[in-house]
This record gives C-alpha cells, sequence and structure tokens, in this order.
C-alpha cells in the first residue's frame, strides 16, 4: 500500500520493510497471445522464415523465446480477445495440412489453423510458462467447450481425451485457467450479449464445466470493472457454493473477475496519469464483487474472487490500427505509463490474482520481430525489470511530492486518490533478502531530490531514460535501454526527469 500525500516542500519517500502487506502474485506479470496481426504468425510461430537459423523444429521463434524465458512469464493467455468469439478449437488441431481456413471476423483476415491448442501447448513449455484458454462465447456451445477442456485435461478413455492421444500427446496438459469469453458486452463482438444474457449462460457453464473438471480456475467476463456490466454479472454468479451429496463444501463456481482497460495520449502526462484509472476501476470492482457476499449471506470462509487483468497497456487504435496490425512505435513516455501500470498491479496484488499485457509480441507489444531478429521496446525494460525484481511481498510506503493537477482522462479518479509526480511502489524479495523500490518520475522538467526514510547504505539503481520522452527503439537505434549504477542512500536520491527507476538494497 502506498499512500501519498502532495507538497510543496522537500519530497520523500518513506519505505517500512518491516510492514508486509501481502504476498505480490508473480501472476500479475503474464503475457497474451492472440490470432491478430503479428502476433502469432511471424511473431512467435515462423516457419516459413527464409533464416532458419532463428527457428527450431517446431517453427517457433528462438529469439523469441531466448528473450521471453528469463523474465520468468508465468502464464500466457490464448486465443483471444476478440479473435475467440468466433474460433473452434477443433479446426487446429490434427494434420497441419488436413486443417481448415476459415474468414476471420475480428481482425479481418484468413485464420489457417496452422497454430493451434497443440502448438500453443508445446510453446508455452518453452517459455516455461502455464497456458490459459478462452472459450468461445460468440459463436461457440456448451458442448464445444466441455470437449475442449476434455482435450486438454482428461485422463480417461474418451472421445477428446483420445483424440488428443491420437495427435501425439499421451499426458494431458492439466490447463488450469478459462476465461468465459471475452468482453461479450462489447458492441463489436459476435453474438454481443446483454448483462443478463451473458450472467445466466457464464453461471451455467460454470456449473458444466466444473463438473467436469472442480480444479478448474474460471474467469468471469467483465468490462472495466466500474461499469453496470460488473455489477450486474457479478451478482448474478457469485453465490454461495453450497455443499455435494456427501456433506462438503463446493469449490465456488467464479474464481476471478476479467477486466479490461488500454490507456493512451500524445499528451505525456495524460499518458503517464491515465494508467491511474485502473487503480480506482480495481477498488470499485473489489467493492462489487463483495455486494453479493453481504447481500446473500456467503460465509467469510467461502474465497471471494480475485480480478483478472487479462488486458492492459498503453494503446491508441489511431496510430496502431487493430485490423492492420496493432503494431505500436512505443516512446518513452509509453514505458513510463507501463511503469505506473506495473506499479499499480504491485500497489493492488491483494486484489488482483493476474494480469496480462496485451500483447506479448508484435501486437502492440514490448517485443518486435522481423525476418532479421527481434527489437526491444521502450516499454520493454520497464516491463523486464518488474518481471525479474518486483516479487516477494509488497510493504507500505509514503511518498510526499508535488502534485500534478492537469487534464485526466477520467476526472473521477482524483475523488479517491491524489496523483503526484512521483508514482511509487515497493517490495520485499524474502529470497534474496532486498528491498526493491519502483519509482516513475513523471515531470517532464525536474528532477527530484528526494529524502529517503527508512533506507539504509548502498543501494543499485537500475534506470530507464532518454533524451526526451518522444525518443524510440525502433529504427535500428537503441536510445532506451536500462542503465546501472551504485549509490549511498542514507539521506536521498535525485530521481532524474521523466524516468523510471528501480532501487535495490539488502534489507
Amino acid at each position: 500500500m502506498t499512500t501519498f500525500v502532495a507538497t510543496s516542500k522537500t519530497p520523500y519517500i518513506n519505505v517500512f520493510p518491516d510492514h508486509r502487506l501481502n504476498p505480490i502474485n508473480r501472476l500479475i506479470y503474464s503475457g497474451f497471445t492472440e490470432h491478430m496481426g503479428r502476433c502469432i504468425y511471424g511473431g512467435i510461430f515462423d516457419p516459413d522464415n527464409p533464416n532458419k537459423e532463428l527457428i527450431n523444429e517446431d517453427g517457433f521463434r528462438l529469439d523469441v523465446i531466448e528473450a521471453l524465458k528469463p523474465l520468468k512469464i508465468p502464464v500466457f493467455r490464448y486465443p483471444g480477445g476478440n479473435f475467440c468469439a468466433t474460433y473452434h478449437w477443433q479446426d487446429g488441431v490434427g494434420p497441419r495440412d488436413q486443417r481448415p481456413a476459415f474468414p476471420e471476423l475480428a481482425w479481418g483476415t484468413v485464420e489457417t489453423n496452422h497454430f493451434g491448442t497443440d502448438e500453443f501447448m508445446k510453446w508455452c513449455k518453452a517459455v516455461s510458462a502455464e497456458p490459459y484458454l478462452c472459450l468461445n462465447f460468440g459463436t461457440g456451445t456448451l458442448d464445444e467447450a466441455l470437449a475442449w477442456v476434455d482435450y486438454c485435461n482428461g485422463t480417461k478413455n474418451t472421445k477428446y481425451a483420445n483424440m488428443r492421444r491420437a495427435n501425439g500427446h499421451e499426458e494431458p496438459y492439466k490447463v488450469k485457467y478459462w476465461a468465459l469469453g471475452n468482453e461479450m458486452w462489447g458492441d463489436w463482438q459476435v453474438s454481443q450479449l446483454t448483462a443478463e444474457a451473458y450472467a445466466e449462460r457464464a453461471l451455467q457453464w460454470a456449473k458444466a464445466l466444473k463438473l467436469l473438471d472442480p480444479n478448474l480456475v474460471l474467469v468471469l467476463c467483465g468490462a472495466e470493472g466500474a461499469h453496470s456490466w460488473d455489477f450486474k454479472v457479478l451478482k448474478h454468479c457469485i453465490r454461495p457454493a453450497g455443499k455435494d451429496d456427501l456433506g462438503e463444501y463446493r469449490k465456488p463456481l467464479i474464481d476471478m473477475h476479467s477486466i479490461h482497460l488500454y490507456t493512451a495520449s500524445y499528451d505525456h502526462y495524460e499518458n503517464v496519469v491515465g494508467p491511474l484509472t485502473a487503480e480506482r476501476n480495481i477498488e470499485i470492482a473489489k467493492g462489487l464483487i463483495d455486494i453479493p457476499f453481504y447481500e446473500s449471506k456467503i460465509p467469510a470462509s467461502q474465497p471471494r474472487p480475485l480480478i483478472c487483468f487479462d488486458e492492459w497497456n498503453v494503446w491508441m487504435p489511431s496510430r496502431a490500427v487493430g485490423s492492420a496490425g496493432g503494431e505500436e512505435n512505443y516512446t518513452l513516455s509509453d514505458a513510463l505509463a507501463v511503469g505506473v501500470w506495473l506499479n499499480i498491479f504491485v500497489r493492488k496484488s491483494a486484489d488482483v490474482g493476474m494480469a496480462n499485457i496485451a500483447q506479448s509480441v508484435n501486437v502492440l507489444s514490448p517485443l518486435m520481430t522481423s525476418k532479421q531478429g527481434i527489437t526491444k521496446q521502450t516499454t520493454w525494460y520497464v516491463y523486464e525489470l518488474f518481471c525479474k525484481y518486483m516479487k516477494g511481498y509488497l510493504i507500505a510506503t509514503h511518498v510526499g511530492c508535488e502534485e500534478y493537477t492537469g487534464k485526466t482522462k477520467v476526472e473521477y479518479c482524483r475523488a479517491t486518490r491524489r496523483t503526484p509526480y512521483l508514482d511509487v511502489s515497493a517490495c520485499y524479495d524474502e529470497e534474496e533478502g532486498v528491498v526493491n523500490i519502483a519509482v516513475v518520475n513523471m515531470h517532464l522538467d525536474n528532477d527530484y531530490e528526494v529524502k529517503l526514510g527508512g533506507i539504509k547504505g548502498k543501494a543499485q539503481v537500475l534506470e530507464v531514460n532518454g533524451d526526451d520522452v518522444k525518443v524510440t527503439n525502433m529504427g535500428g537505434e537503441q536510445k532506451v535501454g536500462i542503465t546501472e549504477k551504485e549509490v549511498d542512500v542514507d539521506e536521498s536520491y535525485k530521481f532524474p526527469k521523466h524516468s523510471f527507476s528501480l532501487l535495490r538494497y539488502k534489507a
């Protein structure tokens, strides 16, 4: 938890390493791969690339695997996104030369189905991650969903478990995470549903899916977290789990509630403060989750669903059109916005069970491929530092700093939260005995000499910065990366203008 106090005096950051609030679930650093643009074909799967040194025997990009694997990204969501509303998983299994091609309605392409369930499972294994599958709530059926679960997880002598075995995969994949559709509230969706229609359908599907496999973690489709859709579906779908025939308490049907949000602006300050909307939306969604517990008198012992923020990023559709592949050219300003996004997930880690950057390769992505190799965008380096170091326990911090009072996209955030130019989160890594403090200095012009409380001795500083907030790494020259130094932080540290800094020191 971070508390903020606006002040015109000397800014300060007080850190309380012994005040450990909650474990940080590493699932907040998860990824997302969708059949959109060059994310799958030409991104993680590129068998036709003439540079065969970049491709392994499965057609996977080795440079992508080598870049992602050290980050230990825990989960990847698949196959959408909007794509999943017309996706039929059986078209993407079996001999590749026998798989049918179909018009793809979300992004206006032709889907060859050359990459499907088995390829995705093998790719997840290559990057040491777990899969998270999104069910087709558009043109799909419950029977089709049950069949996909049995194909992935079945251990018995059943049709779809045997189909998996016949396709060369004897052992079940044990897919834990399953989404009950994607953005079904949106008018861009095939078979858009009302909140009431979706909620009843989701509830009935959840019952059947958990009868087939009680160990599934099911994710309800929400909106942005502060929407009447979220309220209606949570109120309908969260209910007492009850007891089975043996008198044992059942597991709840709904384990997580999905919310999505993208932020971006050409104005630097609107761009970097935009993600703070998500922090408020998480708080509201948490309250909406509590309402059915209160009204239905659900026992406190029944686990409350966590929030699954399974699409988030900096994205401006007007400059990275989805139907044209959604390829962003990220600036330093965007990297700082990603730093604020990730600070939020750390600060709200008691309530967020998973968060998935959308997406992991090429599409709105920190990692870009070409026929010759990869480029790490500005946003990559902030994401990398969080994945590697911001783990363990959330610890309390107190921040006093000059406050930003300019324009924001969503003014209601200001009713509950101050907006200092220094955005901060901190954690204690128990394994290494290290305190990590992530600080975004949003200011365009001001370096901040900051008094540091609770920090002693030498600290390693990992900094992401550039000459100005408009620089990018696309175009062949890396203008933004990570610089490292060791400093004495007994009294203060100067955080440079428009920078992200990670301070690491032994507790």
